[in-house]
């Protein structure tokens, strides 16, 4: 839970690595395995990676058999075992006929959905087109998802919208002091590299924590990890493997932070397009 003592207000969150396959059902019991231990010590929030629910697999387009509606088991066992912790996890949601799914965020307390995102910008780079297979979600305001936690804004990003800095940005403005990241990158040269750069990247200008989740080695990077406001990993995760990893973030440090590099009130350029 967020503990107030001497003024000071820190909020627990918990990173679960872990690699899911293409089969639901094994998925969502390898899910429950794994959780359970994380959530008896009571995190305030636990960040999972994108598409924990069904593995990419080969190409995009064979998702759409294996998505779920919003009231499916994947939604439904995570509710389940929640406990008193939001927990965020990456999904492939099913739309209207015809359509394809959705890459969609959500999180969930013991009591139902709290938010739901779905991922804005596709991964189309490098050989591979998510679009193929998957519908981007609506840039709108309401598409921009800040989750209350314990009275902590939690930001929602996915994978590839970590390359996209003004969607942080936009997040911090409507108040997140924390951004959680699922993710599924891609392994090649120097990709793991990137991506804790840009963890660090986003951290630092946004003035904010980072907890990221991603999926392991072989067939992504993994390095899992939770970032302060400086940039500096707290705590990490190496980059093949399933493990967790749990710490509390001081928040109410960040506002004397925030006054200190007052990025928000700096900013002179907007979108110029």
């Amino acid at each position: 839970m967020v503990r107030r003592a001497d003024s000071v207000v820190s909020v627990k969150v918990a990173v679960l690595q872990f690699a899911s396959g293409e089969d639901v059902a094994r998925n969502r019991a390898d899910l429950q395995e794994r959780l359970m231990p994380l959530i008896q010590q009571r995190p305030d929030l636990v960040v999972l990676p994108e598409a924990s629910q069904r593995a990419f697999g080969v190409g995009a387009p064979e998702l759409a058999p294996d998505a779920e509606s919003l009231e499916g088991p994947f939604v439904n066992t995570l509710i389940d075992l929640a406990g008193e912790s939001v927990v965020i996890a990456g999904m492939f949601e099913r739309t209207e006929e015809g359509q394809a799914p959705h890459n969609t965020t959500i999180a969930v307390d013991r009591d139902g959905i709290r938010a739901v995102y779905r991922k804005i910008h596709l991964y189309d780079a490098l050989g591979f087109r998510e679009s193929a297979g998957v519908t981007p979600g609506n840039v709108d305001g309401d598409n921009l998802v800040v989750v209350d936690v314990g009275g902590v804004g939690v930001g929602i990003l996915t994978c590839f919208d970590l390359r996209f800095p003004e969607m942080s940005a936009a997040l911090v403005a409507k108040g997140a002091r924390v951004l959680a990241i699922g993710a599924a990158w891609v392994p090649g040269p120097r990709k793991s590299h990137q991506f804790t750069t840009l963890l660090s990247a986003r951290a630092i200008e946004s003035v904010s924590y980072v907890v990221a989740a991603a999926q392991p080695a072989p067939r992504y990077c993994g390095r899992s990890q939770i970032v302060g406001p400086d940039g500096a990993p707290l705590r990490q995760l190496a980059g093949s493997g399933s493990a967790s990893v749990v710490a509390s973030l001081p928040i109410s440090g960040l506002v004397g932070q925030r006054e200190a590099m007052p990025i928000e009130a700096a900013r002179r350029l907007g979108d110029l397009r």
